[in-house]
C-alpha cells in the first residue's frame, strides 16, 4: 500500500537551523501550518519552534490542542462565531481588509485578552511588490484580494492595532525578502514607527533550510528591524521545517503502451496525493527502488536498509522512459514522463521525493482511490504507522 514516510530525525536537522536562525536574530519562528500538520511530528518540532501560525479556527484550535506555544491567526475573512472563539484562546489575530476590522473593532477591543495586552490585533497589509515567477502564488499580483495596500489605509482609524503583517514569497531567497521589505519599508515605514505598532510578521515562503540559504542576511534584517523600529519580528515558514524530510512510496499496478506512450499505473494521484505537481506545476523527483545488490545510486529523503535506489531521468534520457499515471478517471492526472536504467514491473517500489509540505495537508479521497498511510522513520531505524485511513474514512467525508 502506498504511505507517505516522514524522517523525524530529519525533520529536527530542519528544526535545529530554523531555531539557530530564530535565536541569532531575535526573531519569533512559528511553524505554519497550512504547508504541514502531521500532529505525530509535532513531538519532534515543538522545543524547537515558537509556535504556530494558523489560517482560520481549526488550524488555530489543532495548535492549542498539539503544539502550544504562540498561536498567530490570519484568514482572508472571519465568521462571527469563529471570530469569539479565537478570541478566547489566539495570541495575535491579523484582518484582511479595512471592512472586517471595522466590523469586529468593538467586539476584539471589548474582549478581556486584547484588553490585558494579552492578545494583539493586526492588520495584513499588501506591499504590491511581487518577486515570485508564478501567478497562483503571489499574493502581490494586479487584482489580488490579500492584505491592504497602503493607499487604502490613508485616513483610516487604525486604533487598536498593534501589528503589521505582510506575507509575499514562495519558495525564495533572503534577497527577495530584503527586496520585499524595502519595497514595504517605503510606503509602511511610517505606520511601522509609530508607537502603536508593537510588532511585524513577514510572513513564510522564506526556504531558510535550503543549504544555499542566506541566513546570514536575514539574521541582518531582523535585526536591523527590530533595532530600528522596537518591534517582535515573526516569521512562520511551512516549507523550511520540513522540505527534504519525507517522501511518498508507491507501487507499480499495470505498465502497458497506448498511443505512442508506455504507461505505468502508480497506486497514488497526482490530483488527490500531491496536487502542486498539477498546479505549480513541477517535476518531482522519482527513484525506482532496487535490491541493494544492484548498486544503484540515488538520495532520496528517506532512504531505507536493504534498499538501493535507482533515479530517473528526462524522457529518453536513460532506455526505459514511461508516463507515470495515477489510478483515476481524471485524463491529465499525470505524474509525469520518466526514464529509468531498468525497465518497470508491476509490484515495483517508486519513492516520489520530497512529498511532505503541501501534500498530505492538501490529500483527498477523489475518485475513490484509497488514502496513504502516514509512517514515520525513527531515529532507531524503526518505521512507526501514525495514520493509516480506509474505506470508513472515504464513506464518513461524503455523508
Amino acid at each position: 500500500m502506498a504511505a507517505f514516510l516522514i524522517s523525524l530525525p530529519a525533520l529536527e536537522r530542519n528544526a535545529r537551523v530554523l531555531a539557530q536562525t530564530a535565536q541569532e536574530s531575535g526573531a519569533h519562528m512559528l511553524l505554519a501550518l497550512k504547508a504541514f500538520s502531521t500532529t505525530a511530528c509535532f513531538d519532534t518540532l515543538r522545543p524547537y519552534a515558537a509556535g504556530c501560525c494558523a489560517s482560520g479556527l481549526y488550524e488555530a484550535r489543532l495548535a492549542a490542542r498539539h503544539m502550544g506555544g504562540h498561536i498567530a491567526v490570519y484568514s482572508p475573512a472571519y465568521r462571527p462565531a469563529e471570530l469569539e472563539e479565537l478570541l478566547s484562546f489566539a495570541h495575535h489575530i491579523d484582518f484582511n481588509s479595512l471592512p472586517q476590522w471595522q466590523r469586529y473593532r468593538e467586539q476584539c477591543l471589548s474582549h478581556p485578552r486584547v484588553q490585558s495586552g494579552e492578545l494583539l490585533l493586526g492588520l495584513r497589509v499588501n506591499p504590491c511588490f511581487s518577486t515570485g515567477h508564478t501567478a497562483l502564488y503571489d499574493p502581490c499580483v494586479p487584482g489580488s484580494r490579500l492584505g491592504i495596500p497602503a493607499e487604502e489605509l490613508a485616513g483610516a482609524d487604525l486604533s487598536g492595532i498593534s501589528g503589521l503583517h505582510f506575507h509575499t514569497l514562495c519558495e525564495q531567497g533572503a534577497q527577495e525578502l530584503v527586496d520585499t521589505f524595502r519595497a514595504f519599508e517605503k510606503d509602511f515605514g511610517a505606520l511601522l514607527a509609530g508607537p502603536q505598532i508593537r510588532y511585524l510578521n513577514m510572513g513564510g515562503g522564506h526556504w531558510i533550510t535550503k543549504p544555499d540559504y542566506d541566513r546570514a542576511a536575514l539574521v541582518e534584517l531582523v535585526r536591523e528591524v527590530r533595532s530600528a523600529y522596537g518591534v517582535e519580528v515573526y516569521l512562520e515558514p511551512g516549507e523550511a521545517w520540513c522540505v527534504h524530510t519525507g517522501v511518498l512510496r508507491a507501487r507499480v499496478l499495470d505498465i502497458f503502451d497506448s498511443l505512442g506512450y508506455r504507461h505505468a499505473i502508480l497506486d497514488v494521484s497526482a490530483s488527490a496525493h500531491m496536487p502542486d505537481v498539477l498546479e505549480m506545476p513541477y517535476r518531482p523527483d522519482v527513484f525506482a527502488v532496487r535490491p541493494a545488490a544492484e548498486r544503484a545510486t540515488g538520495t532520496p529523503a528517506v532512504q531505507l536498509p536493504g534498499e538501493s535506489y535507482s533515479p530517473a531521468g528526462q524522457p529518453g534520457e536513460l532506455p526505459h522512459t514511461y508516463r507515470l499515471g495515477a489510478p483515476t478517471c481524471l485524463a491529465g492526472d499525470v505524474i509525469g514522463d520518466f526514464s529509468f536504467a531498468a525497465p518497470l514491473q508491476v509490484d515495483d517500489v517508486i519513492v516520489l521525493d520530497d512529498m511532505t509540505h503541501y501534500t498530505i495537508v492538501k490529500t483527498t479521497h477523489f475518485n475513490g482511490v484509497p488514502h496513504p498511510a502516514l509512517q514515520l522513520l525513527h531515529a532507531d531505524g524503526r518505521i512507526s504507522t501514525a495514520c493509516e485511513l480506509g474505506y470508513a474514512d472515504f464513506e464518513h467525508r461524503l455523508g
